[in-house]
């Protein structure tokens, strides 16, 4: 089986911009893609990788070259300081969910199979979509769905959850899908499917939350001239990025010096971002909402 086909590959590792010597980070080492396309480009530079999954240490190459480390990105300017690194050359994030977690079934991530309503990247973790499905109240299971799946119909999504879940518990992803499937629009019912378990994968894995502060933290190791090369998958996550890169902010406010230029703390080498091109699309269908956004550090 294969663990991940990276999207937008030589485009990101360009965007890296890589000296033979520098010091990187991919923050999202998966099936070792990216990394790999570092390695071959250093001589006495280093790379450090950070993966949360536990099955992504068997992917890790043995390389001299290379710090692979088992923990969530949003520790990142602490690991670093422990592998005696105060700044690096760039950096990469590839975010999303990969083919080896999408394809286990038993991982619960996506409703095309039925399994526990699992949906941790890190098994070390204690919360579950199951465990949030059955426990948190109308409202905050419709802000869920709202501000993270981006569904209108969300107040009825949790009222029917909320319902379903006082005859039988919602423990399964069939179970989720049965519950919700007279809400789904006709036509398109994946679609809306695929919203709603992202929603839930992202609360679960504080998604949103954890790449805002791997971001701040990218800024303070970065040195100047580095790079930061975002991969994201949807709007949400895209949104971020974006607003971090052109303001140094979450917010999208541009921030003024006192003679009225605006203060950043990038400049954008790909200031619409790059999307995938129809061969590449072809090849890898997963990668039909990628889209690559590089800055760099002034």
């Amino acid at each position: 089986m294969v663990y991940h086909i990276p999207a937008l590959l030589d485009e990101s590792i360009e965007g890296l911009n890589i000296r033979s010597d520098g010091i990187y980070v991919d923050v999202t080492f998966g099936g070792g893609g990216h990394s790999m396309e570092i390695l071959k480009r250093l001589t006495t530079g280093k790379l450090v990788a950070f993966d949360q999954d536990e099955d992504a240490r068997l992917n890790a190459p043995d390389d001299k070259n290379l710090i692979f480390l088992n923990q969530n990105f949003r520790f990142l300017k602490n690991n670093l300081i422990y592998n005696g690194i105060k700044s690096i050359d760039g950096l990469i994030a590839d975010l999303g969910v990969s083919f080896h977690q999408f394809d286990e079934p038993e991982r619960g991530f996506t409703f095309r199979s039925d399994a526990p309503l699992d949906m941790r990247m890190s098994k070390s973790s204690s919360l579950t979509a199951a465990s949030l499905i059955q426990t948190l109240d109308e409202s905050m299971l419709a802000d869920i769905f709202y501000n993270y799946g981006e569904l209108t119909n969300s107040r009825k999504l949790a009222r029917e959850i909320i319902t379903a879940r006082k005859e039988k518990p919602v423990v399964t992803t069939y179970d989720l899908v049965s519950v919700i499937s007279r809400l789904a629009p006709k036509k398109q019912e994946h679609k809306f499917y695929a919203k709603v378990f992202q929603a839930l994968r992202i609360c679960v894995n504080h998604e949103i939350e954890y790449l805002k502060e791997m971001l701040m933290q990218a800024l303070d190791v970065l040195c100047s001239g580095g790079r930061l090369v975002v991969i994201t998958y949807h709007s949400l996550e895209d949104r971020v990025v974006k607003n971090f890169m052109r303001t140094g902010n979450f917010e999208g406010t541009v921030k003024k010096d006192f003679y009225g230029n605006p203060e950043t703390p990038f400049r954008l080498i790909a200031r619409r971002g790059i999307t995938p091109g129809a061969d590449e699309i072809t090849r890898n269908n997963r990668a039909r909402s990628a889209r690559l956004r590089v800055a760099e550090k002034i």
